[in-house]
């Protein structure tokens, strides 16, 4: 496994525990941004934040670690996220995180979770796994596998200060979401009553698979912000080209047009 001083150097000031940058930005309180024109801020995998080491290779779509960009810090409640790829027998040893969401995709491979609520789970490709940190928990996330993972991990903040952490996971066979954005976490009860693992904010993480010239369409509500990036081949976004890996910031957009290029796996997130 990973050493804890590596780890160390990943979670060093990254709000670890999620909250302290949070209430340093009045983010519980408001996710309000100045005003702007619709628009959507495409942001090339080149561009993004990184950190890399003998375990780890880390893309921040925002602020994260050692990475600072003042126009990256959030995006409404979605307050990270990374794109990483962890090789195989290591992984992010236990550390504490307190009220945050925490959403991981995984992309390839799977990534083994375990709390000190005594919960431990695999989460392969495909699937996800949400964990609610509340008043405070201790998890690891290992690699046991003999290949790499890679996976997106998600932050969201949620709506209220505390409340007792609990971890899930589950299933979303890519059959299930051909052509369709389907809610693969959610804050809402007719999301959940489908499926959607609960998350303490009024968000969604959707995914969907798209063949190519196939499309899914999504409806953004009114002061909303939406994040989309591209986990596997190439999309357009309302006519904006997005390549693998890419990420788009959106706002003020009413409809959503996702287009695939070639076969695609798109990850979209929509928050207050």
């Amino acid at each position: 496994m990973a050493s804890s001083s590596a780890c160390k150097a990943v979670l060093r000031d990254s709000g670890a525990r999620g909250a302290g940058a949070a209430r340093r930005l009045g983010l519980f309180s408001r996710f309000s941004l100045p005003y702007l024109e619709p628009m959507i801020e495409k942001r090339p995998f080149e561009s993004l934040g990184r950190f890399d080491n003998d375990w780890l290779a880390a893309r921040y779509h925002f602020s994260f670690s050692g990475y600072r960009d003042p126009n990256r810090v959030h995006w409404g409640a979605l307050r990270v996220w990374n794109d990483d790829t962890i090789q195989p027998r290591t992984g992010f040893p236990p550390h504490p995180h307190e009220d945050m969401e925490i959403i991981t995709y995984v992309r390839t491979g799977a990534i083994t979770h375990e709390d000190n609520m005594g919960n431990r789970g695999r989460t392969e490709a495909g699937d996800v796994q949400v964990m609610s940190a509340g008043q405070g928990v201790v998890h690891a996330e290992y690699n046991v596998e003999g290949e790499p993972t890679t996976l997106y991990q998600i932050w969201i903040i949620p709506k209220a200060h505390g409340g007792k952490p609990f971890w899930g996971a589950a299933k979303f066979p890519k059959a299930d979401r051909a052509g369709a954005l389907t809610p693969l976490a959610s804050g809402f009860a007719a999301d959940q009553e489908t499926g959607a693992l609960p998350i303490r904010q009024d968000a969604r993480v959707l995914a969907a698979t798209l063949e190519a010239g196939q499309t899914a369409s999504y409806q953004l509500g009114a002061g909303r912000y939406a994040y989309l990036a591209v986990a596997k081949g190439e999309a357009t976004v309302n006519g904006v080209a997005l390549k693998p890996r890419d990420g788009a910031a959106i706002k003020d957009e009413q409809e959503l047009r996702i287009e695939a290029q070639s076969t695609a796996e798109v990850v979209l997130v929509d928050a207050p």
